[in-house]
Order: structure tokens, then C-alpha cells, then sequence
């Protein structure tokens, strides 16, 4: 992490509109479960609970039609706004939540469709509505109901979810917790209006690919958290909560072993692989070809492949990487003369210098 002492008049307004925005703005948490019965809607039930005892105003804003005796419980000792009748459909009644103003609302079920003629399509935009208006939510939502998560989830579970929240949404959540699920518990019930939730039990290994696929979107809310808060504050990261792994390609380079590596490392740690080259002026015919070839290697392995351009190569890849909060850089090294003998001194010895919390890898070519 780098600190200038000396903000400049932008960085100074992005974090005056940040803080001011951050001031009037709800606050969102969410409790996502990787399938149906893990027990999110009574961990948010009874957080708002306990909320309520400590003097906080909480509300319930919306319950899931078929609550456990546990949550029938919860609810008895909170305040639920009525449903609002919409078409012969119950849906949350935004306007008289804003008009009793609570500090907390309780909203059991993110991923619901409102009928036609009413005022938002999505359950998710009324609480977005709720939060501009500096209201607070606490939400549940299933992995399974996550719009850029369907095609994944459906080849684990065969189903395939219709009413859809955004991963930019959750993305602006201030928390999101993952409600885990002890491996003895048979789940079995279904929460899903839609009829895509888990109506059968599911075998271990299903689970297990469920639980990797929520801890990965709640990395990646935390990953943007940070990069926002520091971004806020004037404060540039190098590093993330996921591993980036960037692969420095030239035509002599040995792409396949590189890139192979890199590949193994980012699906280990759930990260993503990048590829990149630095444009050195004019290209011999077979040099053009080769860096193709190693083009064509990093596409098919699944890395974003850019074309870098700049004077300095070194300079270059380190800007890449810190726009894109790369952790380890891989890079191709040989005696023999080439584009690293640009650099001044050691070229490896230049490159771990300057790359602040970033880890360099050494490939011999």
C-alpha cells in the first residue's frame, strides 16, 4: 500500500463525496446461504432481535411464506410492516416503511419478482430504495438466485433459479456473511418462490461445490470493499482478497509452463490469470509468430490478454498490475540479451524492487 501525504484536489473531493455519501447512505448486510435450509433467515431474524434489545428501531419488512417454528418465534417479538397488496400479490410495502422510517429493516428473501404495475420489477430494487433513503437493511438471499451464478449452479444442481438479483448489488453490501451449514444436516425443504430451490437432498460433494461458489462472490465483495474503501481514502492497494496472477509474455518466453502454472494457481485460490505483453517497437517475423502462439496459449487457458505499451517495460507491467491489484507476477528470464537487459541493473533484482507486496516468479527461457 502506497500513502501520498500530498492529496491532490481530486483525490481530496472523491473522498469528500465518498465520506458524505457513506454519512447518508444505509447500511447493507447480507446473509447468503449456498442453498435452501442453512439457517439464514433465522441468523438474520435473530440478529434483528437482539438489535431491537440493545434499543435499535428494527422492522421486518418481509418474511419468506413457509417461516420454521424458530422463526414464527423471532417474529413474535419484532415489528413486521404488513404486506402490500400489488396486483392480488403480497410485496413489501416500501411506502409505509419509509413513512415509519426505522433504523433497521429486516427483508427475508432478496430474489423476488414483484407483479406487474408496480412501482420497482425487483424486490432488491425497493430495498436499494430503502438504503438512498438512509435506511439500514439486513437481507437473506441463496447463491442459486445470484444472476451471474445460474449457469454455474445449474451444472452443479441441475436447476436454474428465474427471479435473479444482480451481483452488483451485493457488491455494495457494507457485509455479507455465509451461513454455513453442519454436514450432518439434511437439506432438504425449499424456500424458492420460484420452485429452483433445493427440493431433494443434495450429496456432499454438490454441497461442497456450493460452499466454494459462496465463499468465492463473498471474496469478491470483500476484494471490492477494500478496493473501494482505500480508493476513498486516497490510498492505492497493490494486492487484494483474491490472488491475481499475471504472466509476462515474450516471444521466447516458455508461455506453456508460465501459464500453466499460473492457471493451477488461480483456480487453487479461486484468483484470476492475466497475460500480458509490452509492444517493443518493430517485431521480426518469427518473433511475431512465437508471441502469437504464447497469445493464443494464455486466451485458452482462460486469462484477460492484454497489449501493454510504454518506454520503460518495467514501468509498464507494474502499472498493469497495480490497477489491477495483481499478487504475483511471473516473469521469463535469460544471460542472454533481450528486452530485460532494457533494465538498469539486475533485471529480476529491478523488478522485485519495485514490486511492493507483490510476489515475482522467475522462469528460466
Amino acid at each position: 500500500m502506497k500513502v501520498d501525504p500530498r492529496r491532490n484536489p481530486e483525490t481530496l473531493l472523491r473522498q469528500a463525496l465518498a465520506e458524505e455519501e457513506y454519512a447518508r447512505r444505509g447500511r447493507l448486510k447480507v446473509f447468503l446461504g449456498y442453498t435452501s435450509g442453512v439457517g439464514k433467515s433465522y441468523r438474520m431474524f435473530d440478529e434483528g432481535r437482539r438489535r431491537r434489545e440493545r434499543g435499535q428501531n428494527v422492522v421486518v419488512g418481509s418474511v419468506q411464506s413457509k417461516a420454521s417454528e424458530d422463526v414464527q418465534q423471532l417474529l413474535s417479538r419484532l415489528e413486521v410492516i404488513p404486506l402490500f397488496d400489488c396486483a392480488g400479490t403480497g410485496i413489501m410495502d416500501v411506502e409505509r416503511i419509509l413513512a415509519r422510517h426505522p433504523g433497521v429493516c429486516l427483508v427475508d428473501g432478496l430474489a423476488f419478482d414483484n407483479p406487474p404495475g408496480c412501482t420497482n420489477q425487483k424486490r432488491w430494487q425497493d430495498v436499494e430504495r430503502l438504503l438512498e433513503n438512509g435506511i439500514s437493511v439486513i437481507a437473506t438471499i441463496n447463491l442459486q438466485y445470484i444472476e451471474e451464478y445460474v449457469d454455474r449452479v445449474e451444472k452443479i444442481t441441475g436447476k436454474r433459479a428465474t427471479q435473479l438479483v444482480p451481483v452488483s448489488f451485493l457488491q455494495k453490501a457494507d457485509e455479507i456473511v455465509v451461513v454455513d451449514a453442519p454436514p450432518e444436516l439434511p437439506l432438504n425443504r425449499s424456500d424458492d418462490p420460484a420452485g429452483a430451490g433445493t427440493s431433494r437432498v443434495m450429496n456432499q460433494e454438490q454441497l461442497s461445490d456450493m460452499r466454494e461458489l459462496a465463499l468465492l462472490l463473498a471474496a469478491d465483495v470483500v476484494d471490492r470493499q477494500l478496493s473501494s474503501s482505500l480508493d476513498g481514502s486516497g490510498i492505492a492497494a497493490s494486492w487484494g482478497a483474491q490472488e491475481r496472477i499475471l504472466v509476462c509474455l515474450t516471444p521466447r518466453a516458455n508461455a506453456t509452463r508460465m501459464i500453466e502454472s499460473g492457471r493451477r494457481n488461480a483456480a487453487r485460490f479461486h484468483g484470476e490469470l492475466f497475460a500480458v505483453y509490452v509492444t517493443q517497437g518493430e517485431t521480426a517475423p518469427e518473433d511475431q509468430a512465437a508471441l502469437d502462439k504464447n497469445l493464443d496459449i494464455a486466451r485458452q487457458a482462460g486469462a484477460t490478454v492484454e497489449i501493454l505499451e510504454g518506454v520503460d517495460p518495467a514501468e509498464a507491467i507494474l502499472a498493469y498490475a497495480h490497477a489491477h491489484g495483481i499478487t504475483q507476477i511471473f516473469i521469463g528470464h535469460s544471460r542472454q540479451s533481450g528486452w530485460w537487459t532494457r533494465f538498469s541493473g539486475t533485471p529480476v533484482d529491478r523488478l522485485l524492487d519495485r514490486a511492493e507486496n507483490m510476489d515475482v516468479r522467475v522462469f528460466p527461457q
